[in-house]
């Protein structure tokens, strides 16, 4: 079920929602579209790798997986701890080699490797958000400087020209007979 989002879109089609929990939906499922876009927004084979490993591993998907190759060793420890008898348990589960393999990927490969590129790709997509978020403070703070009237440039120039405008006479703000005003010039606050 897809809510309206709260805020509108982003440029990229994105929903923007006023809670965490609406993105969680998005955030878990495999999106191989989403994998491509975060793989565009950086350079470098290392930044791109640490992104691709960090997006497939932040998946549902990828938990089942994990969660299956741990219980692939389970049968064998409840036939040694004697809660289950050897002949419920297939034979290929018994096998030492497959619980030295996923003893080896659950501890060696999981913790050891995985978990520093997990956090290498989270602080390379940290700083292009950092990067994004800096950029819209930039626009909003000029944007802000332009609607300022005691600011040189901007709407200060409009009202001028305005103003300007309104002492001609024959325009549409002065001049013989038109019956309009000149709109008045705010004072720039004091201070």
């Amino acid at each position: 079920m897809s809510r309206q989002p709260t805020f509108g879109t982003t440029k990229s089609g994105q929903p923007v929602h006023a809670k965490s929990r609406d993105h969680l939906a998005d955030v878990l499922k495999f999106s191989p579209r989403a994998i491509r876009q975060a793989v565009g927004e950086v350079t470098g084979f290392n930044a791109k790798f640490a992104v691709i490993i960090t997006s497939g591993v932040g998946t549902m998907a990828c938990a089942y997986l994990f969660g299956l190759i741990a219980l692939a060793s389970l049968p064998v420890i409840l036939v040694e701890a004697g809660a289950v008898p050897s002949a419920w348990v297939p034979s290929f589960l018994q096998k030492p080699g497959l619980i030295l393999i996923v003893s080896w990927i659950a501890q060696t490969f999981l913790q050891l490797v995985l978990l520093s590129v997990i956090m290498v790709g989270q602080r390379v997509q940290s700083a292009a958000s950092d990067a994004r978020s800096e950029k819209a403070f930039t626009d909003t703070e000029t944007i802000m400087d332009r609607l300022d009237v005691s600011t040189k440039g901007g709407l200060s120039d409009v009202l001028e020209a305005i103003h300007h405008l309104g002492a001609q006479p024959g325009t549409a703000f002065g001049g013989a007979g038109s019956g309009a005003s000149v709109p008045e010039r705010p004072t720039p606050p004091q201070g």
